[in-house]
């Protein structure tokens, strides 16, 4: 697999609908995002599905990938060295049909800079824990239907502070293992969210 930041798709098969694909957002794009979203996009692809699959961050352009997640993703067999870094602009959450941040204050920032992605934006683990409440999306269920339903009864009080039930924890600077157990962890929440959102959704006729 090429740069982790994208899986490019010209025709889905099963799609989130017209919106473009899933966003995964962290803070500055060169760990948790850049391993997450070709993580993501993988699970994905052994389901047969090609949705695009994007990684962006709240800080500027071009930064290349932590040297210890590109080892870490490397034990994966994804390389994402040619990876740089994306600043994450409201035209880019205004596109994306499912915004996945890594922690509550990546949600604050995807909100704030564009509020109309709030019923598309979750961090990865609270969408997971409303898709295993609502159960996966069901065969001819849309994605945007799925989502809206994933979406009732939240509360924007859930975006404030920090919560260690919905973040993902950042290893930037530390050892290699914390990175290690990092991409762990996002490979397991990533194969639970590929099998709630489409593993059970057959392609459109």
């Amino acid at each position: 697999m090429g740069p982790g930041d994208a899986v490019q798709a010209a025709r889905p098969r099963r799609g989130s609908g017209p919106q473009a694909g899933v966003l995964v957002l962290c803070t500055a794009n060169v760990c948790r995002s850049a391993m997450g979203a070709p993580l993501l996009a993988r699970r994905l692809a052994r389901l047969g599905v090609t949705e695009p699959v994007r990684s962006a961050g709240m800080l500027g352009d071009g930064m290349p990938p932590d040297p210890a997640a590109v080892t870490v993703m490397a034990g994966y067999g994804i390389e994402i060295a040619a990876h740089r870094s994306r600043q994450a602009r409201a035209g880019d959450l205004a596109r994306a049909g499912l915004v996945l941040a890594m922690a509550r204050e990546n949600l604050r920032y995807a909100v704030v800079t564009e509020p109309d992605a709030w019923p598309r934006a979750f961090t990865l683990k609270e969408f997971i824990r409303r898709g295993e409440q609502i159960g996966p999306r069901a065969a001819g269920e849309t994605f945007p239907a799925w989502l809206a339903r994933a979406h009732e009864g939240r509360e924007r009080a859930s975006l404030l502070g920090g919560s260690a039930r919905d973040d993902v924890a950042d290893p930037a600077g530390g050892p290699l293992r914390a990175y290690a157990d990092t991409a762990a962890l996002l490979d397991g929440l990533m194969a639970r969210l590929a099998e709630l959102g489409w593993a059970h959704a057959p392609p459109p006729a």
